[in-house]
């Protein structure tokens, strides 16, 4: 397994909420400034996180910018910049991905983001429906991958035309392509493009269901594909106290706030979203969704909406669970982003018995067998 950390770069607080829009948005009293933001980086850096997400859409500084600017402030965290597919050519992403690498020392991998809100992407001025997005997405990687591969080369489709490109050279390293989607039209696009197939924080056995349709899928195209899973963390101690977290979080969350959020929830058309949603019901009751799975977090934070909650051993523990399910790489994360690295990295990854990637800049914390 592979562990990756959050990089919240619209600011952090202790309180859930750092979302990208004003619907649910907790109050952030730490600012997003590379000083802070590379304190995060630097707390996953040194306890056992190969890597660390940044958000992209509406509010977000643009994740290129802000991770190259993180880069310069660690040595080997790997940037998983999030790149929403259709907002700029593959072609300009793929020199871009160049230039990433030659400045950060190859530590790039990008997460493509189709996006799931209507009303944010026509503000963008895409106009696109949900299944033809997600078949611009398939078309640019497969440009995109094409471009790294060097030119020149022509590409004729729906979405996109290219006559003679490529980059000078081939792309030494090319980075990793993360994806996520839950609708059928995203997963057509994981198992013919993505490396890693991403999915957000739902019970083991809808997770088990997933991670099996989606590899069947990728194995009709001749292609292995790797699964993650983001979620939020609450650990402490004694089960007692992350539970006490999680209710103080809860008690964070007005009405109001949470009355915006679903709002906005309930107009977009993100089937993962949809699922997030389902899973709370907009109530701020019943939200134990499976043993210490919380459903919380996804009453006012659109995207990954649950939590691992408990004692450093039972977060550890259904960590396993997932990975005896298929999956292989976790991205966690919680509030404030920099002391739950140091809590979850410290406390919980070496309690993880399924074998662990060897994370930069620390000694391993269980068997090394490899995102």
């Amino acid at each position: 397994m592979t562990f990756h950390w959050f990089l919240p770069t619209s600011g952090d607080g202790d309180q859930v909420g750092a979302a990208t829009v004003t619907a649910g948005a907790a109050r952030h009293d730490r600012a997003a400034t590379v000083a802070y933001l590379a304190e995060v980086g630097r707390a996953a850096e040194t306890n056992g996180f190969s890597g660390v997400l940044t958000p992209v859409g509406a509010g977000c500084p643009d994740p290129w910018i802000v991770c190259a600017a993180v880069a310069q402030h660690t040595d080997r965290l790997g940037m998983l910049v999030a790149v929403r597919a259709g907002f700029a050519l593959p072609t300009l992403i793929a020199q871009q991905a160049e230039a990433f690498q030659a400045v950060s020392g190859g530590r790039l991998s990008l997460n493509i983001v189709t996006g799931g809100d209507p009303a944010e992407q026509r503000a963008y001025g895409d106009f696109l429906g949900h299944d033809d997005r997600y078949a611009r997405t398939g078309e640019f990687v497969e440009v995109l991958r094409r471009a790294w591969a060097g030119g020149p080369f022509d590409y004729a489709g729906k979405h996109y035309r290219v006559d003679g490109g490529g980059l000078a050279t081939p792309l030494a390293a090319p980075p990793p392509v993360y994806f996520g989607g839950a609708s059928p039209a995203a997963e057509t696009v994981a198992a013919r493009q993505a490396d890693v197939y991403l999915m957000w924080g739902e019970p083991p056995t809808s997770i088990a269901a997933r991670v099996t349709r989606v590899r069947a899928l990728a194995a009709e195209h001749c292609r292995t594909l790797r699964t993650g899973l983001r979620l939020h963390v609450i650990a402490r101690a004694t089960s007692a106290e992350a539970w006490a977290e999680a209710d103080r979080l809860l008690a964070g969350m007005s009405p109001e706030r949470i009355a915006a959020a679903q709002a906005r929830f309930r107009r977009m058309d993100s089937v993962g979203q949809a699922r997030m949603a389902a899973l709370n019901a907009g109530r701020a009751d019943g939200l134990t969704v499976a043993p210490n799975l919380w459903a919380g977090v996804g009453l006012v934070r659109e995207g990954a909406g649950t939590a691992l909650v408990g004692s450093y051993a039972e977060v550890a523990a259904r960590i396993d669970e997932y990975a005896a399910l298929g999956v292989d790489e976790f991205i966690l994360s919680g509030w404030p982003h920099r002391e739950e690295a140091e809590r979850v990295g410290a406390e919980v990854l070496p309690l993880v018995t399924a074998p662990v990637a060897a994370a930069p800049g620390r000694s391993r914390v269980a068997e090394v067998s490899t995102r």
